[in-house]
């Protein structure tokens, strides 16, 4: 703060304030911006040093905060938003009161929150789809218990039934609340690249042996088709597991077309990584989905991804997994023409 008669100049200031990495904005006591950093002339232009505040700073609480300043002397903190080409910028902005010769100004020191502001978005919204997620088969299942405590209490028919569906909705939630720890748990350990040894050919087929007689259940021939000779790479085999069971099984809920799902294990000579294809015939999705598929509890038809079991994790997990691997994954999707989902990994 600069104290009142401490003749600090409009050169000491503006070396001092230029010494601040954040934007720094300086109101005079005409109400004017009489100053400013670089980082603060980038911020508000360059046209605005000279003018009154309530013109380069036109939103409500920041005003405010500044008035307060300038008026009563009270420090404050206010948000500032700039909306940008492909995002909104957050800042919170403090506002000091100052003195100079006995005359109030107010410095203005601008924080980009964007990122804090964004995680507590994430967070919230992810407990609202957890809590929605959840709420669907709890109340269910309260609506079935109170139906077996009072009509069907006597009615074996009828508590067969309601049993029936009890188990399903328990199930539905034993599902959500494993694919969340295992996010959990993938999320815990992607910064660590794995290092061991992985046959990925070998592994793919022990996969799809596995779950060959539930494609064969469900109508849908499962075929794989690996390149001889595939060096191991650097894995984590019980991640890359579980990235072909999530993979495959989506693929045989939604083909409903071609009843034929391919897994095709094989080098990907344009990139130098080993990849893997997983095809489905069904019946495509959307252009415009293609981009969110990956974000957590995103459905392209969610009343149907819920009747076959879905939880809307399971491409979230196969991302943080590929993420893990330094490795990348791919969508590519034809209305009528079916899905294919690549995953890129390093050799080495």
């Amino acid at each position: 703060m600069r104290p009142q008669g401490a003749g600090v100049d409009g050169r000491q200031l503006d070396d001092i304030l230029a010494a601040v990495p954040l934007p720094m904005v300086l109101i005079g006591a005409r109400e004017q911006i009489t100053t400013a950093n670089a980082a603060g002339r980038a911020l508000l232009g360059e046209g605005q040093i000279g003018r009154h505040y309530a013109i380069g700073l036109r939103q409500p609480a920041l005003l405010a905060a500044i008035g307060a300043a300038l008026r009563e002397g009270i420090t404050g903190q206010a948000p500032y938003e700039v909306i940008g080409p492909s995002a909104t910028v957050t800042w919170l902005v403090t506002v000091t009161p100052l003195s100079n010769a006995g005359r109030p100004e107010a410095l203005c020191a601008f924080q980009d929150v964007t990122e804090q502001e964004l995680i507590g978005a994430f967070r919230r919204d992810f407990v609202a789809n957890v809590s929605h997620e959840l709420r669907s088969p709890l109340t269910t299942l309260v609506s079935i218990i109170d139906t077996l405590k009072g009509a069907a209490r006597d009615d074996p028919a009828a508590r067969e039934r309601f049993l029936t569906a009890m188990q399903h909705e328990a199930q539905r939630m034993a599902r959500l609340v494993r694919d969340l720890l295992s996010l959990s748990r993938t999320e815990a350990e992607e910064r660590r690249r794995p290092t061991t040894p992985v046959d990925v050919a070998d592994l793919a087929r022990a996969v799809t042996d596995t779950l060959r007689p539930q494609a064969e259940a469900a109508g849908v021939a499962l075929e794989l088709e690996t390149t001889p000779g595939l060096p191991p790479i650097p894995a984590d085999a019980d991640q890359l597991t579980q990235v072909l069971q999530n993979l495959i099984e989506n693929a045989v809920k939604y083909d409903t077309l071609g009843r034929r799902v391919t897994v095709r294990v094989h080098p990907d000579k344009g990139e130098g990584m080993l990849r893997i294809d997983v095809a489905d015939q069904g019946e495509g999705i959307e252009p415009q989905h293609l981009p969110r598929l990956t974000e957590r509890f995103y459905r392209v038809d969610r009343s149907r991804s819920r009747g076959q079991g879905g939880t809307g994790l399971g491409l979230a997990i196969v991302k943080h997994i590929v993420n893990r691997h330094r490795g990348r994954l791919a969508i590519a999707s034809e209305r009528g023409r079916g899905t294919t989902v690549s995953v890129f990994l390093p050799t080495a």
